[in-house]
């Protein structure tokens, strides 16, 4: 790799993958926005991730002084005492003067103190880094636009001529505008604040490609973590396609055998019809296969989920304990579909997750916090990832309707799912009982009859095709024998 495109890192993971392998070296790049939304903690992971390789790294700041930078730094686990500082800040008195150069004393603005000490500091330093927060305040230096543009693209040029990277914040206000800065900068990370989060986006990334769309930017105790939307379309790997039995020979024969490895299927029913049920009966079969299987619970405790299963002779503890099963309790609340999907890449890349099961799609709509039309957007790209990576993919739909009018899911994702299969209750001689049927399976043919399906303590049963009952789906069951046909 060329010097003119070799790549370093931005210190934080999530945001290199946005970025296609970090910065490319000795260019400037611009992070902006608002008071809070955490690019001076940016600025830190960027720096701190070349003193990490024993490079030089310098902090020139204008706004909080070294103290408030080291502290912020030590509340999220950053270690930044190899960090180099010009703490260019103001002193505690400046407030108590009466100023016409903002921060700066009409001495240093005058006199070009300020960018003397500037080109000493990194003269002094040698720095393979430097981020300055943030530059919109070199704008009082200059006695216009044009001036300050032009000595900004200097100061750059001299950056790059000494092998540094430049990284600067910049913040809109009413007498500074950043629009002249982003046009300068090679690349853009913009940060929004927003009811659902701080939402981070590249929206310019000169010589390379970039992932598109709103990333989440979280702030932990760790230090700063990036979950990129996911784009499914990046990831693909072979695999060998196979039927994969339900274990249930009248399942099996309704399904022609399983379904295929690396597609998506949509168990659809009413509460307490079954459905987690049957997806778990796939995992268990998975499981006798020596695969790997993990369950998101976003509807159900995992010890309601154990206790369950055991009872129905699904021996989902012992599948835990031998690896083949991972069951995960999600509160949708407090995670986003970007984090989800994080969550579900390590799954699959890290550690070899063969079939994901969500229950259910009712509770993965909360994480969306308010952004409900979103769901099959999000639904959408996460099946499509899974299928290119050749994993078996269960979703649980839950609809309203107990009985009575037939609808195969709530959230109009039927068109997600390779296979659809809905379980129903229905009231058949003064009897409340349960119905499977298959409505939808796009690599083979189907059985199409509908079976009575049963949950019992030796697991799941599944009869014969009902052939003498009718008007299951209207809602109004009845025996054919019972209406003189």
């Amino acid at each position: 790799m060329s010097e003119k495109t070799k790549r370093i890192s931005t210190g934080i993971e999530g945001l290199d993958e946005i970025t296609d392998g970090g910065f490319i070296k000795g260019r400037k790049y611009m992070i902006d926005g608002p008071a809070g939304a955490g690019k001076s903690l940016l600025g830190l992971e960027f720096l701190t991730a070349a003193t990490a390789q024993n490079k030089n790294a310098l902090y020139i700041n204008f706004e909080e002084s070294t103290d408030a930078i080291k502290a912020n730094a030590q509340n999220i686990g950053l270690e930044v005492d190899g960090i180099e500082f010009l703490d260019l800040s103001p002193e505690s008195d400046v407030f108590t003067q009466s100023q016409s150069y903002d921060i700066f004393s009409a001495k240093e603005v005058e006199g070009d103190d300020i960018l003397e000490r500037i080109m000493n500091r990194i003269e002094e330093v040698e720095p393979d880094r430097v981020f300055i927060d943030p530059l919109t305040q070199l704008q009082y230096l200059t006695a216009d636009d044009y001036q300050f543009r032009k000595q900004v693209i200097g100061f750059a040029k001299y950056l790059q001529q000494r092998g540094a990277t430049l990284l600067y914040s910049a913040r809109e206000t009413d007498e500074t505008s950043t629009a002249d800065l982003e046009f300068i900068g090679d690349g853009t990370i913009r940060i929004e604040l927003t009811e659902f989060g701080r939402i981070l986006s590249v929206p310019k990334f000169r010589g390379s490609p970039t992932r598109s769309g709103e990333h989440i930017l979280k702030i932990t105790d760790d230090g700063l973590l990036v979950f990129s939307e996911l784009q499914p379309d990046l990831y693909s790997r072979s695999f060998e396609s196979e039927r994969l039995s339900a274990g249930v020979p009248e399942l099996d024969e309704m399904l022609h055998g399983g379904i295929e490895r690396g597609t998506v299927t949509i168990f659809s029913g009413p509460t307490g019809v079954g459905k987690t049920t049957l997806g778990t009966q796939f995992m268990k079969e998975d499981a006798g296969r020596g695969d790997r299987s993990v369950l998101y619970l976003f509807e159900e405790s995992s010890h309601t989920f154990f206790q369950r299963s055991e009872a129905v002779s699904i021996p989902v503890k012992q599948m835990q304990n031998k690896g083949t099963l991972e069951v995960v309790e999600v509160e949708p609340a407090s995670i986003t579909p970007q984090e989800f999907a994080h969550d579900v890449r390590d799954q699959v890349e890290n550690q070899g997750a063969d079939m994901i099961m969500i229950d259910g799609l009712a509770g993965f709509r909360l994480s969306l916090l308010g952004r409900e039309d979103e769901l099959t957007k999000h639904v959408h790209a996460l099946g499509r990832y899974l299928k290119n990576m050749g994993v078996t993919t269960i979703l649980i739909e839950e609809i309203k309707n107990v009985t009575g009018t037939f609808e195969a899911t709530d959230q109009n994702t039927s068109y997600l799912a390779d296979n659809l299969l809905f379980l129903r209750h229905i009231e058949l001689d003064g009897e409340l009982k349960k119905t499977v049927g298959m409505l939808k399976k796009r690599t083979s043919d189907y059985g199409r009859q509908l079976r009575e399906f049963q949950i019992t303590e030796h697991g799941i049963k599944v009869g014969d095709p009902m052939t003498n009952v009718r008007g299951i789906l209207e809602g109004t069951p009845e025996r054919v024998s019972e209406v003189g046909e």
